[in-house]
């Protein structure tokens, strides 16, 4: 391994000791349907995101509200101790990708038969500190 990929390596690791993250995977909603939801709540801080998901009617934010306190409970085991008001936890990525599509068929008229497509997703939510984005950015501009 070239020192320019050693390098690359070492700080893909050390960026990943500082996000916490989360997936959900084989939700049964539509890919279109959470992306509608998981929109509202990307880069808003935690307890602003958990307020809006809490209160929004659509079925899929039940499971993006569970999706966030898992993450934020990885939070909580990688750093103990630290009280969580504290740490300006923000939604730094969320994304929808599609899972599996079920096929089901419909009985349709003349003996026809139509399909039925049953689609789910994975959803990945990625949680940052503001503080930390903060101080990288000082020390970049240095």
């Amino acid at each position: 391994m070239g020192a320019r990929k050693r390098n690359r390596a070492e700080a893909i690791k050390e960026e990943k000791k500082n996000s916490y993250v989360a997936v959900l995977r084989n939700c049964p909603t539509s890919p279109r349907k959470m992306r509608l939801v998981a929109d509202t709540v990307r880069g808003i801080e935690v307890n602003r995101a958990l307020d809006l998901l809490k209160y929004n009617q659509k079925e899929a934010s039940r499971r993006l509200e569970k999706l966030i306190m898992s993450a934020v409970s990885n939070w909580q085991t990688k750093n103990e101790g630290v009280r969580i008001e504290d740490s300006n936890l923000f939604v730094r990525e969320i994304f929808v990708g599609q899972a599996r599509t079920l096929k089901r068929i419909r009985p349709a008229p003349q003996g026809r038969a139509h399909r039925i497509r049953k689609r789910s997703n994975h959803v990945t939510v990625v949680l940052d500190n503001a503080n930390i984005k903060e101080t990288k950015e000082t020390q970049t501009e240095s």
